[in-house]
Order: C-alpha cells, then sequence, then structure tokens
C-alpha cells in the first residue's frame, strides 16, 4: 500500500439495534471495552508492526465508538496513533450517540486528541426516537452538544433521517429548524431505507409500515436542501452539509478514491488498487486475532470496468464534479435542460440537488456509455 493518510476502524457495540439497522454490530448491555482493545492492538501488531505512517484523519465508526466510554475510546486511539500519526491540524473523529456524550468522557476523548464529533441525532420528535429504537430523546441531543462544546470540541456533525413512513406524522421541517438551533458545522441527511433483514424490514413486510413513495422521499430531500443552503451550508456531497470550512475531511478522501486503512471488524480497505475488507461479525474478528490470523474475509482487484464505474460515481457524488471527455457535452445536454445537472466554467460536470435524487441512474447512463 502506498503511505495511506487516512484510517477508519470500525467499533461494533450498541446498547440496541434500531428499527432500520442492518450494519454491522454487535448488541452489548456491558461492553467488552479489553477485549476489543486487546484484539485491536493485536491486529495492528499483524498487519503494521513497527510501521511508522502520517496521517492527516483518524475517524472511529461503528456501531457505536462513543459506547467504548471515556477512557475506552482515548485508549484506543493512543493504540492507533502508535503506528498512524496524526500530523499538522489532522481531523479525528468519533461517531457518537447522546447519551454516551457525558462530561467526563467527552474530556477524556478533547484530552487524547478527538476533535470532531459525528452525534446521530436522527429526529428531534421523542416519538420518531421512540419508533426508530433509539437510546435518546431530543433533550439529550441538545445538552450534548451543549457539553461538547464546553469540553473543547466546537467541531460538530449532526446526523438526521429523512423519509420516514406517513403514519408516523413526522414534521421534518420542523426537526431541521431544531438542527440549526444547535448551530452545527456539518449535517449528514440519510434517506430511510428498509433492509428485509430489520425490524423495519419486518414490519413492512406483515404490512405494519409502508415505506415513503418517491415523492415525499424527494419533498423532504428537497426541504433540507433549500433550508441548509439558506442557513449558509454548502451542499457538497449527496448526503452532506458543511459550513465552510468544516467538510468531512475523512469521507471526502473515500469520494476521492485515495488510499485508507480499515481496522476492526467488517471494516473496508483501499490501497488504490485493491479492496480489502475484515469479518464482518465482532466474535470472528476478535477469534482470528486471537489466534494471530490475518481477520481479512475477502479482496478484490478493481478492473478497468470498475475503475470506470467508480470514477464516474464518485465524480458525480460530490460537488468536485467530474471531467467530461469531449464527446460528452452533447450525450448529457438532455440532463443539463432537465434542471438535473450543469457543465461549470472548468469543464466539469455536476450534479444539482434535483439531479443528485437520480445519481444511480445518471451514473449508470454515463458509466455504460464509457465502457462501450
Amino acid at each position: 500500500m502506498a503511505s495511506p493518510r487516512h484510517v477508519y476502524i470500525h467499533v461494533p457495540f450498541c446498547a440496541r439495534r434500531c428499527s432500520y439497522c442492518d450494519f454491522s454490530i454487535a448488541v452489548r448491555r456491558d461492553v467488552p471495552v479489553a477485549d476489543y482493545l486487546d484484539s485491536l492492538a493485536a491486529e495492528l501488531s499483524l498487519r503494521f508492526g513497527d510501521e511508522r505512517h502520517e496521517v492527516d484523519t483518524i475517524y472511529f465508526g461503528g456501531g457505536t465508538p462513543s459506547r467504548l466510554g471515556g477512557e475506552g475510546l482515548a485508549r484506543a486511539l493512543g493504540l492507533v496513533t502508535r503506528n498512524f500519526i496524526p500530523v499538522g491540524n489532522a481531523e479525528i473523529t468519533a461517531e457518537a450517540n447522546p447519551d454516551d456524550m457525558q462530561p467526563d468522557a467527552l474530556r477524556a476523548w478533547r484530552t487524547a486528541g478527538i476533535n470532531r464529533l459525528s452525534v446521530g441525532a436522527q429526529s428531534f420528535d421523542d416519538r420518531v426516537l421512540t419508533w426508530m429504537h433509539r437510546t435518546h430523546d431530543a433533550v439529550a441531543t441538545e445538552r450534548a452538544v451543549a457539553d461538547a462544546r464546553a469540553a473543547g470540541i466546537d467541531n460538530l456533525s449532526l446526523d438526521l433521517i429523512f423519509a420516514l413512513p406517513d403514519t408516523l406524522e413526522r414534521h421534518f421541517e420542523r426537526d431541521v429548524e431544531r438542527l440549526l438551533a444547535l448551530a452545527p458545522d456539518h449535517v449528514s441527511l440519510y434517506g430511510l431505507t428498509v433492509e428485509p433483514a430489520t425490524p423495519l424490514g419486518r414490519w413492512v413486510a406483515a404490512g405494519r409500515e409502508q415505506e415513503q413513495p418517491e415523492e415525499g422521499y424527494e419533498r423532504d430531500y428537497e426541504a433540507a436542501h433549500r433550508m441548509l443552503t439558506s442557513a449558509g451550508f454548502e451542499h457538497y456531497e449527496v448526503s452532506n452539509y458543511a459550513r465552510p470550512g468544516r467538510r468531512a475531511r475523512h469521507n471526502s478522501a473515500y469520494w476521492a478514491a485515495v488510499p485508507y486503512v480499515g481496522l476492526g471488524p467488517s471494516a473496508h480497505e483501499f490501497d488504490g488498487t485493491v479492496r480489502r475488507w475484515n469479518a464482518r461479525a465482532w466474535s470472528e474478528w476478535s477469534r482470528r486475532l486471537a489466534a494471530a490470523e490475518d481477520p481479512v474475509d475477502g479482496s478484490e482487484l478493481l478492473t478497468d470496468e470498475n475503475r470506470i464505474a467508480e470514477a464516474v460515481y464518485l465524480g458525480l457524488r460530490s460537488d468536485a464534479g467530474l471531467t467530461l471527455d469531449a464527446d460528452e457535452a452533447e450525450f448529457v445536454q438532455p440532463w443539463v435542460e432537465a434542471g438535473w445537472v450543469a457543465i461549470g466554467l472548468d469543464g466539469k460536470l455536476r450534479c444539482t440537488a434535483t439531479g443528485w435524487l437520480r445519481l444511480d441512474a445518471l451514473a449508470a447512463a454515463l458509466t455504460h456509455r464509457r465502457s462501450r
């Protein structure tokens, strides 16, 4: 691998599974912090030994990294930085649930070097949070934001989920207003998807819930775009908004297809040519490492066709845009006329907010043309 500048660490533990969640998690009342740290240390030692790399970003995702607690997450960062040394104004992010963001834990994370939190607010309607199986309420999110700033962590991202079933009578714009009142630096918005092997998937299969129709999905997405951009946020990626200078540098590295390291159960990694991924389950990942075995579960060498598809998709999903070939302007002209894309003065093709709603179809059409 070329010397990586970005590191992702997966922490699988959650207090409970959310109704929509299909991620690789391990629900634990009592989190096995010591066992997790031992396994993480073993993976670092097995794969990287005494190597040292300077990095620009470190990201703890999950699951719920904040479930490791103040000392546990601080120790996890300490293990990682033995091999991957943050330099300059490195961005060090942890995903956190509001109920884990207690003042003592926040101070421990800040002392350890964590300077950015991605907070899983998801909604400010307590009825909706209960339906989602979240463990916090709206007041907990507001308190957590205030406590994080008091602890010295002022680079905060808040998540919201949109396109919920109409039966919930959720007022999405009111949620956006309450989010804006907390003045975050970054916002991630995710449309609800129904996965079969989840509580929500079973509810839909049984007829207890109905997926939001396409019109409702577009209504929420466009309302958020209007409200957030009017408040000064840059809509810089299909699901992400930031105040100037506060874009997620770690996630932006994924969208630029640069090499990154992946550690922990189910973590993915890319060296510029090959993708690899670890065993999905916490138990299997930790078992292999206890036996001094590489936890890798698979890998994929990118083909020329893969590279074409990824270049198109990644270019169109952010405002970095996609450089058009000389003969493609005419091909995309119907999209321009429909208001889905625009061609900038730099010759790059960029989706509008409406176009991002059609990202998959646009990327597929242009990939097919380039692959002929």
